[in-house]
């Protein structure tokens, strides 16, 4: 009989994992590191210091040609026009009825040469949805996710850390550069998902291993999934999934920002005029408990809406979390309850994001 571990796909650094005492779960199909010493550990690690990601779960999608970017204006959410030459910038991709299908980054490799980096559930979806509407564009779409492994270091340290082994400068925020690390071809980009400084490098399968090791070397932690979530979330960063989902959009979701309606993405005439009669709100709880997605969120003694995401920040050793509220109910200070297995925990409506490194 196959048991479902032997049917998750293993990243280049599975041995490393392994032999670091990770806590190793399925996740979207791959057997992932879930942690190491501890998620507090790992979270106040990257906070404070550096910590290290294995993130080749994530998927890679190549478009080129010299159609690249008005195919690209087509399907993502924002102003492909205005990525600069070896830029970065967030997106959402969404279906005719503004249902939002995956949140995503693209990078300008070269004028006419794309790389997007997708969610590991949502990348075959994503590249199927990309290679249905090249139809009449000059364009080539690839799936790129067997060509990379992604690594990500972040934190205070994690630049000063990168350079003892990069050739040349490390690239600003939402910025890239080709360089080597470690001896290593990486593509190497300031972007990252916890709230803190560092890079993402995007790495052939074959180094990971040799890059992992520099930079561990250099004093970098291993930090698993579970620090990155809890990181993002103290940030107030969506999770696809949990925050977003097909039944969702972006208005209400709160990133409008990124949705250009007049570039005519799929989905912008859906969205044009409308007015949510919800919004994703982040809150702190008052008192004690812990919210988990799918909690009820209550306003007023009655239901109003739902936990999306919630866990215990270990950087305001509060109960945080995110969910959708009626609109009225979405101003900063409003009050509002959560019901945590049938116990009324007391929350107030916070202002973004819920952390910030000055406190």
């Amino acid at each position: 009989m196959t048991s479902a571990a032997d049917t998750q796909r293993k990243t280049p650094l599975y041995d490393r994992h392994v032999a670091a005492g990770a806590r190793l779960v399925p996740f979207a199909g791959w057997e992932m590191p879930v942690q190491y010493e501890g998620i507090r550990q790992e979270h106040v690690a990257v906070r404070s210091h550096a910590g290290l990601f294995d993130v080749s779960h994530m998927g890679e999608i190549e478009t080129s040609g010299p159609d690249a970017e008005r195919f690209l204006q087509r399907l993502l959410s924002n102003d492909v026009s205005k990525i600069p030459l070896y830029g970065a910038q967030y997106s959402v991709l969404c279906r005719e009825d503004g249902g939002v299908l995956d949140d995503l980054f693209t990078y300008k490799l070269e004028p006419e040469r794309f790389l997007t980096v997708t969610n590991a559930a949502n990348h075959s979806r994503d590249y199927q949805w990309f290679s249905r509407h090249a139809d009449g564009f000059d364009v080539n779409v690839s799936d790129a996710a067997d060509r990379y492994s992604m690594l990500a270091l972040q934190g205070p340290r994690a630049r000063a850390i990168l350079t003892y082994h990069l050739e040349g400068e490390a690239p600003a925020r939402m910025r890239t550069t080709h360089s080597q690390v470690g001896g290593v071809d990486c593509l190497v980009c300031g972007t990252g998902y916890t709230g803190e400084d560092g890079v993402e490098l995007l790495v052939p399968p074959s180094g990971a291993p040799r890059v992992w090791d520099a930079l561990i070397g250099e004093g970098a932690k291993p930090a698993g999934l579970g620090a990155r979530d809890t990181l993002r979330l103290e940030v107030c960063f969506h999770l696809y999934g949990n925050d977003l989902s097909e039944d969702r959009n972006p208005i209400e979701a709160g990133l409008g920002w990124v949705c250009k309606l007049d570039t005519h993405f799929i989905g912008a005439e859906a969205l044009r005029g409308v007015e949510p009669a919800s919004k994703l709100v982040p809150f702190a709880f008052t008192g004690p408990g812990i919210p988990r997605q799918g909690n009820p969120i209550v306003v007023g003694g009655e239901p109003a809406g739902v936990v999306t995401s919630g866990t215990l920040s270990p950087c305001l050793d509060i109960g945080i979390g995110m969910g959708y509220v009626p609109v009225e109910a979405s101003e900063p200070g409003t009050k509002i309850e959560v019901d945590v297995r049938g116990k009324l925990r007391p929350a107030e409506v916070r202002e973004r994001p819920l952390y910030r490194k000055e406190q």
